[in-house]
């Protein structure tokens, strides 16, 4: 991939000039270097603002041994070098003297200069390389959804639905609205598109979609808008969760995800030729997406709790399979032509790492094109609905049912192994071992009730 950020001589790009003139104008303090550990949790280092030229010209030391999944002790200093790109003021933070805070969001780079392969983001990077070098150009456009629950009097959060709305509900039912227009203010002051918000289909539960961009742009906008929904609905007293499951018996979230390539001639998945508009290069890509279904959901679902969303019965997808008229499939074509052309996989979920998930997806798909993967037929009937034996007529597999067993599916793949990294991979799957293995030895508060009396 192209430096488009060349420095000229060792000094300031024209972009990073163009930022420290804007923290000029804003009155900017204060910076947040952000990035994301493995588990996608966003990491922040605060630096006053006028040290914006350093951060550019030299980066900014910090302790990469106390970061989940980056090095070990002896081996611990890294740089955070910001992407000029990602310069964002934060809407709701201003001091009394008209001061703002901003964001920047960084790579990370070793002590010798080099990009660090164990940093989500350049995870990504790398595979968008793979990808230009193919001659494409990736865009997705994610639906993260989530709850809003009530908090108790200390202000902790509860699982107490903010309001008892229901899928495309209007107030008074659905109370969340006027926090959803500011959450959308904030995002669109912070260079957000927003395309479309509405109440989800359980109690207390929202979707907000903006609109697609490049995966790298895209991965930054997820890490971007989880911290907003959060900082806004602190400041309503309410607690915001991109937890996929939160509460038994009503439907998850998820973040199903709009694919699609480009190359030099426009959109390379569009053949208007075609019953569904796809071109033979969007069959093999979602080809690749099936095959590796497996393995990358242990990435893109990746909590113990991921698992209690991908079950028959709650609109999630959990059957290994393509279709163009119904949910109950992986893999969903819209009715889409031209430069729109695209389909959706609806498994991954908003608690994932948004840089490792998307390059998970992108792997896959490559790798479906390289290796002329076939997805099959559609599925045009309601899995859900099929018994064993028919899946297994169809030849549709299951996703994996617990993260145990998609860590095992994920060390398995060569090709996801490859595009996350040794490092990655390695820090991932043992990462996930352990949670999972430490969530089998607890003991929830189902099994006190159905076997406390009982036995």
């Amino acid at each position: 991939m192209t430096d488009e950020h060349a420095k000229p001589d060792g000094g300031l790009t024209a972009e990073e000039q163009a930022v420290l003139d804007e923290i000029e104008e804003e009155n900017v303090d204060f910076l947040r270097l952000q990035f994301t550990d493995i588990l996608g949790v966003v990491k922040n280092v605060s630096v006053p603002a006028h040290q914006a030229e350093k951060a550019f010209t030299e980066g900014i030391y910090f302790d990469g041994s106390s970061i989940e999944g980056f090095v070990r002790i002896q081996e611990s200093d890294m740089r955070l070098v910001p992407d000029p790109d990602t310069f964002a003021v934060l809407p709701w933070r201003s001091g009394e003297d008209g001061s703002a805070a901003a964001r920047l969001i960084c790579d990370i780079v070793d002590t010798d200069g080099e990009p660090f392969v164990g940093g989500p983001r350049q995870v990504l990077k790398s595979v968008l390389e793979e990808a230009e070098e193919m001659g494409y150009s990736v865009s997705i456009g994610p639906e993260p959804e989530f709850f809003l629950f009530k908090t108790d009097d200390e202000g902790n959060a509860t699982t107490t639905p903010h309001d008892n709305g229901g899928y495309f509900d209007l107030a008074p039912k659905d109370l969340a609205s006027d926090v959803r227009k500011e959450i959308i203010f904030t995002l669109e002051e912070m260079g957000f598109e927003i395309e479309a918000s509405h109440h989800e289909v359980a109690e207390g539960q929202h979707e907000i979609n903006f609109k697609y961009d490049d995966a790298l742009t895209t991965a930054d906008n997820i890490a971007t808008f989880r911290a907003v929904v959060r900082a806004v609905a602190a400041q309503h007293d309410l607690h915001a969760t991109f937890m996929p499951k939160p509460i038994a018996d009503i439907n998850g979230s998820g973040m199903h995800s709009h694919i699609s390539l480009f190359d030099e001639d426009g959109n390379a998945f569009a053949d208007d030729s075609d019953e569904f508009n796809l071109s033979e290069t969007a069959y093999e890509f979602m080809g690749g997406i099936l095959e590796h279904a497996p393995a990358f959901t242990a990435v893109t679902n990746p909590t113990v709790n991921s698992y209690k969303r991908l079950v028959p019965g709650y609109e999630a997808p959990i059957y290994v399979a393509w279709s163009d008229t119904n949910r109950s499939a992986l893999v969903r074509v819209p009715d889409a032509a031209g430069v729109s052309a695209r389909f959706e996989v609806r498994s991954p979920d908003p608690s994932c790492n948004p840089y490792l998930g998307m390059a998970s997806l992108i792997a896959a798909g490559l790798d479906g094109i390289k290796t002329g993967a076939d997805p099959g037929d559609p599925v045009r009937e309601d899995i859900y609905e099929f018994d064993d034996a028919k899946r297994q007529e169809y030849g549709i597999e299951t996703l994996p049912p617990n993260l145990g067993k998609a860590v095992e599916e994920l060390e398995e793949d060569e090709v996801l192994q490859e595009a996350l990294g040794p490092h990655t991979s390695e820090k991932f799957a043992e990462a996930k071992s352990q949670e999972f293995s430490e969530y089998l030895t607890q003991v929830s508060q189902w099994e006190e009730d159905r076997y406390l009396e009982t036995f």
